[in-house]
């Protein structure tokens, strides 16, 4: 290791990173092998029916699933952190407050898997309903830990929820629609993408909260449009403007490089013209609370009829599933 290694602490920890990942793979490996060593020792010592063969037989399945698993993770950034992004759609303070709900069920999860999660920008909705609590119009989440991109980039698409809205004094069904966007966390060399001063337009503005209430007084959020693409991106969370940049530039980069690979079918006026709305007849999964439960995932016909398990974090299932196929346009 070279003597300057620690000197960029952003490069060595994400070498660091990419390090442990790598030895926990050797890891699983060695335990596996370690696994058959041991079922052929009962195997000779006490027969092929001992019963400590079956458990270490299960043990070996399991690691080997596992391993497996991660066949399912092969792609150019699956390794990488994520970007991951949710707009509320059509439908007021219900889609605003289905868009919290959201970040809540994202940011579960991420504590479940063991990863870091931290919100670079939230645009705040209207306040009201139970409890006088606050949706969200927007929610931009930087997601680090092995994996993250891998594991989360086909949950981009529409989400639909069915329930009783506890904003309508009826008591009336109401659907709501949020739109998730999931971004590589990568540079510029790594997207191989350059960008020209010149290209970038840099506002400042002062981070707010739900109300109103600045969380900096001071104009330290950074919002960056870059000209050529019309793409516009923010970062607030940060109380030194600086590193609002730097997160800003991380989720342009992202989108960019988005940009860039839809670009191998259409031109990018094209692309532009056919962003998905978060309306009905998009969805990628439904979660329905009245008047039945159940969460379906439309492509994989994944299904539970405990929603609020899902909506707490628990979304390996319908992850795996996602993984596991291949889904065509």
């Amino acid at each position: 290791m070279k003597s300057d290694f620690w000197n960029d602490t952003e490069t060595a920890a994400k070498i660091q990173q990419e390090i442990s990942a790598l030895k926990e793979d050797v890891e699983a490996i060695e335990k596996i092998k370690g696994e058959i060593f041991e079922i052929e020792y009962y195997a000779r010592e006490y027969g092929e029916a001992d019963e400590n063969i079956a458990k270490i037989i299960k043990e070996i399945e399991d690691l080997i699933e596992k391993q497996e698993f991660k066949l399912f993770l092969s792609g150019k950034y699956d390794r990488k952190n994520a970007i991951l992004e949710i707009y509320s759609g059509a439908g007021g303070q219900d889609s605003q407050d289905w868009a919290t709900m959201l970040l809540r069920m994202y940011e579960r999860y991420c504590a479940i898997k063991g990863w870091q999660a931290n919100i670079l920008h939230q645009s705040f909705g209207e306040g009201g309903g139970p409890e006088g609590r606050i949706g969200t119009k927007s929610v931009t989440l930087e997601i680090k830990g092995i994996y993250v991109y891998g594991f989360l980039k086909k949950e981009a698409g529409v989400h639909r929820l069915v329930r009783i809205s506890p904003f309508n004094a009826q008591k009336l069904r109401q659907t709501s629609f949020a739109l998730v966007n999931v971004l590589p966390e990568i540079d510029g060399k790594e997207a191989e993408i350059e960008i020209k001063p010149d290209e970038l337009k840099i506002d400042t503005f002062k981070s707010s909260g739900p109300g109103g209430q600045y969380v900096n007084k001071t104009e330290s959020a950074i919002r960056i449009a870059h000209i050529p693409t019309g793409v516009v991106v923010s970062s607030q969370s940060e109380r030194l403007q600086g590193k609002n940049k730097d997160n800003a530039m991380k989720i342009l980069y992202g989108k960019l490089y988005q940009l860039k690979e839809e670009q191998h079918a259409k031109e990018l006026k094209d692309i532009k013209g056919e962003n998905i709305s978060a309306s009905w007849g998009n969805q990628i999964r439904s979660y329905v609370l009245h008047p039945y439960k159940m969460v379906k995932d439309l492509r994989t016909q994944y299904e539970t009829s405990d929603p609020e398990s899902v909506l707490n974090g628990n979304l390996e299932k319908f992850i795996e599933a996602e993984l596991k196929i291949k889904v065509y346009d």
